[in-house]
C-alpha cells in the first residue's frame, strides 16, 4: 500500500486508514483481530480510534492485539481526545488537566508508552486556545505523543492553532475531516488552510457514511449500518435526493470500469489534494478487503471529472474570489 508524508512532516501513513470506531459494538474482538491482520498484511500502517469509541472498549481492543498479532512499530497508532466521557472535573473537553488525564486514560487502554498521533476531537469554545495547545506541547515534551492533529476544527480553527503551535514542540501535522462525494464543505475553507499551513488531510466517512457503495438504493439491508439503532441517524445524514444522484453516477462510472461503487468513492478522495489518508471503517473483513481493493484503482481523468462535475458544491463570498 503506498505510504505518503502526514503533511509537511516526517510522519508517513498509509494513503488507506483502518478506522475503529465499530469496534467493541458493531464488531467484537475476535474480528477486530482478523481485520487488523488482514490490514497489516496489505501494507495499511495508519490506525485510527478515539477515547470514546465503545466508550473506550475500541482502544482496549486494539491495545489486545498489538505484538502478539501484529508488532507495534509497524503500525501509526492515532486517537483522540475532548469528546465528553464522565461528569468529573476531568471527564472531557479541551482543558489542560482533562486532556493530559485522557491522554493517559488512552494510554492505559492502549498499553503503549507513546501515542503516534494524537488528535484534539473537537474545538471547545470554554476553553482558551492557548491552554488547550499547551496540553499538545505538554504531551510531546513528555515523549507520550510524537505527532499532535486536530479533527472537526473550521477553517479559521485551524489555521489560528497552526500559526500559534509554528516553532512550538506540538506542531499541528494533521486534521481529520469528514470528506467525500457527499461531502465536500471543506473545500471552502479547510482544505485551503490545511494547504496553507501545511497540515495532511485525513479523511473520515470516504464512503459517505456507507451511502455511495449504494447498497441503500433501494432499501436499507437489514445487516447495515442504517439498520441499527445508534449508526441509523449516522447513515441518513445523507440519504437525500442530491446523494442518490451521486450514487447513481458513482454506479455508472463503476460499471463502465468493471469495478465496485465503493472502490470508485474510496479512489476519488484517496487522491484529492492533500489527502494523506482515507480511513475506512468496516463490520467485518470482507468488507474492510472489498474497500482496500480500491488501492489497485485509479480514476481515469474523465470519470473524475465527471464525478466532480455532479457532486460539486457552490463557493460563495469570499471563497469563489480565490479560485
Amino acid at each position: 500500500m503506498e505510504q505518503r508524508h502526514l503533511g509537511h512532516s516526517g510522519l508517513r501513513v498509509s494513503r488507506i486508514g483502518l478506522g475503529t470506531m465499530t469496534w467493541g459494538q458493531d464488531t467484537d474482538a475476535d474480528e477486530a483481530a482478523s481485520q487488523l491482520v488482514a490490514y497489516a498484511d496489505l501494507g495499511g500502517t495508519l490506525v485510527d480510534t478515539a477515547d470514546v469509541y465503545s466508550d473506550g472498549e475500541s482502544e482496549r481492543i486494539l491495545g489486545g492485539l498489538l505484538d502478539d498479532l501484529v508488532p507495534r512499530e509497524d503500525l501509526v497508532i492515532a486517537t483522540k481526545s475532548v469528546a465528553r466521557r464522565g461528569d468529573g472535573p476531568f471527564g472531557g473537553g479541551a482543558s489542560r488537566g482533562a486532556l493530559l488525564w485522557a491522554l493517559d486514560a488512552s494510554l492505559r487502554r492502549l498499553g503503549v508508552d507513546h501515542i503516534d498521533l494524537w488528535q484534539l476531537h473537537a474545538w471547545d469554545t470554554a476553553v482558551p486556545l492557548d491552554e488547550t495547545l499547551s496540553a499538545l506541547d505538554a504531551a510531546v515534551t513528555s515523549g507520550k505523543v510524537r505527532y499532535a492533529g486536530v479533527s472537526n476544527y473550521s477553517g479559521w480553527q485551524l489555521a489560528t492553532s497552526a500559526s500559534r503551535q509554528r516553532g512550538k514542540p506540538a506542531g499541528i501535522v494533521s486534521t481529520q475531516m469528514e470528506y467525500s462525494l457527499l461531502e465536500r464543505g471543506i473545500e471552502r475553507e479547510v482544505a485551503p488552510a490545511a494547504g496553507h499551513h501545511g497540515i495532511g488531510l485525513l479523511a473520515w466517512a470516504p464512503l459517505g457514511r456507507g451511502v455511495l457503495t449504494g447498497k441503500y438504493r433501494a432499501a436499507t439491508p437489514a445487516d447495515s449500518r442504517g439498520a441499527s439503532a445508534h449508526f441509523a441517524p449516522y447513515v441518513d445524514h445523507h440519504r437525500n435526493e442530491r446523494a442518490a444522484r451521486i450514487v447513481q453516477a458513482v454506479v455508472t462510472a463503476a460499471d463502465g470500469l468493471a469495478t465496485s461503487p465503493l472502490s470508485v468513492a474510496l479512489a476519488w478522495v484517496r487522491d484529492r489534494p492533500g489527502v494523506c489518508s482515507a480511513i475506512v471503517g468496516a463490520r467485518d473483513t470482507g468488507q474492510l478487503l472489498g474497500s482496500l481493493v480500491s488501492e489497485e484503482l485509479t480514476l481515469p481523468s474523465a470519470i473524475r471529472a465527471a464525478l466532480d462535475d455532479v457532486s460539486d458544491i457552490e463557493l460563495g463570498y469570499p471563497e469563489h474570489h480565490l479560485t
